[in-house]
């Protein structure tokens, strides 16, 4: 067993399960998001933030498909940087032309992703949950997510929009890749799940960029 998951096979698969685990992540995190600017009032998004944290379903789930995302980056950093070391100098690729973008740059794309995911968790996550800005009345969930998003910080409601953009490009070449290393990619639902991951994509670009958008717009405009 031990020597399937060492093969190159083994390590696509392993790849591709745990980017399965960021592809579910994903959607369920945008879902809760979008409360934020569904219900103005903010109190749609306090609820889904409170129902997340204490329904015991949730509780299990949550840790798990976000360690399954945290393995997807640690995992492909340490799988790139180990065959660049087995090739310092880099063959020539005969289909290079036809490869998109975002196959050539998942190294960069991923890069720039974990990064995101750093600065993200410490302007959100962990002031839920390692201060007591929520439990002692400072502020609600729904205002320390605006709070990132004022018109005077613009520029980090850029850099959130550009991280969202280059997800939507890592993971369109992600969920392709991962069913098809599953095996689930005959003719017919090759061209399927290549619509299928557009439109996934297109979902989550479209859906996370919203939220400073939205917001910003609604501040700015007081």
């Amino acid at each position: 067993m031990a020597n399937i998951f060492a093969s190159s096979i083994g390590k696509k698969l392993v790849m591709s399960i745990s980017g399965l685990f960021l592809i579910v992540f994903l959607l369920v995190h945008l879902t809760l998001n979008l409360f934020v600017i569904i219900d103005s009032s903010g109190e749609l998004f306090n609820e889904a933030c409170h129902f997340m944290a204490t329904n015991p379903i949730i509780k299990i789930m949550e840790p798990i498909l976000a360690l399954g995302f945290l393995f997807h980056i640690f995992y492909g950093c340490y799988l790139e940087l180990k065959n660049n070391a087995a090739r310092p100098v880099k063959y020539a690729v005969s289909n290079k032309s036809e490869a998109s973008w975002s196959s050539k740059n998942m190294f960069i794309s991923g890069l720039f992703i974990f990064t995101f995911l750093v600065i993200h968790i410490w302007n959100y996550f962990y002031k839920i949950k390692f201060t007591d800005l929520i439990e002692s009345g400072q502020i609600t969930e729904a205002e320390l997510v605006r709070s990132l998003f004022m018109p005077e910080r613009w520029y980090f409601s850029l850099f959130y929009i550009i991280s969202f953009v280059l997800l939507a490009l890592h993971l369109n070449h992600s969920f392709q890749s991962a069913f098809q290393t599953l095996g689930i990619n005959n003719g017919i639902w090759l061209k399927r799940w290549k619509v299928i991951g557009s439109l996934y994509t297109i979902v989550v670009a479209v859906g996370f960029s919203m939220i400073p958008i939205v917001i910003f717009i609604n501040e700015y405009l007081k």
